[in-house]
């Protein structure tokens, strides 16, 4: 078996998994302002952006072949409403806006949830201490429309409402933007690993936690009826959220639904990889190269990470 493994070209003439800059998608998180580059301190190397400033991160990601941005905003204020979620004037609209006119070609998807508006920062409206689903259905549908009004490529939902996938679709499909895909945060855990995009997003819960509505990270199983349930609802691509601690579920995904399937290597194993190498514990390029050629050989053909431009100029 060594003769195939001896030299470089050898290796790269039989290697059977493959990194490509097209499979990747950035996040990046907008906010108001101008000028404003204010780098986040958990997530090295990556910032909340104004929008005058996110358009120069879009044009360089454009220009490594990037597959696309994904949008997370953060609001000038919160409401119990979470208004600047579907408002025509929010910061995600106008940023998609402002992208379209000046990188027209760039794939830019947009995260939709509520936790970045909500004062409260869950994911819905809380009635009685508790994120009511089909009341939150309806704020996530109207972001939905206002996304793809602005000209959003694709919308993602990330709150883990049952029934939100279908409510969007239906939505979309009636405000006359049929054609827009939905990307579903399928089986997005209750993760200890989303710790730094925390602060990234400025949407830490402030009461209780997730794990009413985001799902128990023992259950492999449940996580494949959530996926086969948002495809029957509409969904266009499905996502597992964590990656690198799942990559057993995007392998039994990849093997049972023949949608395209996406993985979020999240901030967590971001921050662990910049950290270890920081203190000289692991080399940085080989262990975000390694991370991320798992998540593609565990299955997903799509990969949302902060690595998305170090690894694409590498490649």
């Amino acid at each position: 078996m060594r003769r195939l493994r001896a030299t470089e070209p050898l290796r790269s003439l039989v290697r059977e998994t493959h990194l490509a800059p097209s499979q990747f998608i950035l996040p990046l998180f907008v906010c108001p302002g101008e000028g404003v580059r204010r780098e986040i301190s958990a997530m090295p190397g990556n910032f909340q952006l104004s929008i005058d400033e996110l358009v120069k991160d879009c044009a360089e990601a454009a220009s490594l072949g990037i597959g696309g941005v994904i949008l997370f905003g953060l609001p000038e204020s919160k409401d119990e409403l979470a208004s600047g979620a579907y408002a025509e004037d929010g910061i995600v609209q106008r940023a998609v806006r402002a992208i379209k006119r000046e990188v027209p070609r760039l794939l830019v998807i947009t995260d939709v949830c509520n936790c970045e508006y909500t004062s409260h920062g869950h994911c819905g409206k809380v009635v009685n201490g508790d994120v009511d689903n089909d009341a939150t259905l309806e704020w996530l549908a109207a972001s939905a429309v206002s996304h793809a009004r602005a000209g959003a490529d694709i919308v993602a939902p990330s709150d883990m409402m049952d029934g939100r996938v279908a409510a969007i679709r239906k939505a979309l499909d009636g405000a006359g933007f049929a054609n827009t895909p939905i990307l579903s945060y399928a089986a997005k855990f209750a993760s200890v690993f989303y710790g730094p995009f925390r602060e990234a997003a400025e949407s830490a819960p402030q009461f209780g936690d997730r794990r009413s509505y985001q799902m128990d990270p023992a259950n492999g199983r449940e996580a494949m009826r959530e996926i086969e349930l948002d495809i029957e609802e509409g969904a266009d691509i499905v996502m597992i959220k964590p990656a690198l601690p799942y990559l057993d579920l995007i392998r039994m995904a990849r093997d049972r639904f023949d949608v395209p399937i996406a993985a979020y290597q999240v901030s967590g194993e971001f921050s662990m990889i910049v950290a270890a190498a920081r203190n000289g514990w692991l080399d940085r390029e080989r262990a975000m190269l390694e991370s991320l050629t798992a998540i593609r050989r565990a299955g997903a053909s799509i990969i949302l990470s902060y690595f998305a431009r170090d690894a694409a100029r590498l490649l």
